[in-house]
């Protein structure tokens, strides 16, 4: 699931921005001037805002874009609910670096800041390996098809959390992680040669521990599933949106596990992961 965009192009001098859900309903508009990008006529101040940010600097890393003076009608298009965090930014990013003609990291780090794994995944045909140095990031594309896929699955914890908010926390206690950061990259090599849930099971149990400890925050399986059979770990911003949890019982059983916490939004590893096609 991500984002889409279509822009297309008519007489005048300004750009008007109309975003979609998953429904096709809009839930977000605004126009700009081409001159200094000013947002007028929008139901967001905060987002026109920031969206005028990341067109400034789409405009500053290619010249040409933007340079005519045309209207531009833009339509994007959410496959996703927007309040679970699956990456309507690192989406929206990658777009906008596409119709730019940027590169879409840069645009990023001198906009929304953030590690650029999101936008990398945005970006990926399949599943990767991403890790950023002190002057480069590096992307492997690898195979993980896993033959436990199906004791797999994604659950929504009803609570959208800030990235931004994520992210002043690590930086708060990354002193903390510098020790950790080649265990992490070991257990990511090893979850790719995990032959058996048990085993996988244990790597995301070690990543959990060394995350927690790190950042001082309690694992989700500590605070929210204790009582829970398989193991659950944080995806995303540390400790919201969804989980991934193991689990060796039927589908069935699974389900009314987590509705028994409120927690009806249950996807299998097949709901969301779409197999790469032959």
């Amino acid at each position: 699931m991500g984002q889409w965009m279509h822009v297309r192009e008519s007489s005048g001098s300004e750009v008007v921005w109309t975003s979609h859900d998953l429904n096709g309903d809009v839930w977000f508009k605004a126009s700009f001037d081409l001159l200094d990008f000013d947002a007028s006529k929008t139901n967001d101040e905060a987002l026109a805002q920031s969206l005028r940010l990341i067109l400034k600097a789409a405009s500053r890393l290619n010249s040409d874009f933007l340079s005519k003076w045309k209207k531009y009608k833009v339509d994007t298009y959410l496959e996703f609910d927007r309040q679970w965090g699956f990456g309507s930014s690192s989406t929206l990013i990658s777009c906008i670096a596409q119709w730019a003609d940027v590169n879409p990291y840069i645009l990023l780090f001198n906009t929304l800041g953030g590690s650029g794994y999101d936008v990398a995944c945005a970006q990926a045909e399949g599943p990767i390996l991403y890790q950023l140095g002190q002057d480069e990031l590096n992307i492997s594309h690898v195979d993980w098809d896993p033959s436990f896929a199906d004791k797999l699955y994604f659950v929504y914890l009803g609570k959208k959390t800030s990235s931004e908010d994520a992210r002043k926390h690590y930086y708060k206690h990354r002193a903390n992680c510098n020790g950790t950061l080649n265990h992490i990259s070991e257990i990511s090599d090893k979850i790719l040669e995990a032959k058996s849930l048990k085993e996988f099971e244990k790597l995301i149990n070690e990543h959990e521990r060394l995350i927690s400890k790190g950042l001082h925050l309690t694992t989700v399986k500590e605070e929210l599933f204790s009582d829970y059979w398989g193991e659950v770990k944080s995806l995303g911003a540390w400790g919201g949106d969804f989980v991934l949890a193991t689990s060796t019982k039927d589908e069935t059983t699974t389900r009314a596990y987590f509705e028994s916490k409120g927690l009806s939004q249950v996807f299998t590893h097949n709901d969301l992961v779409l197999k790469e096609s032959v």
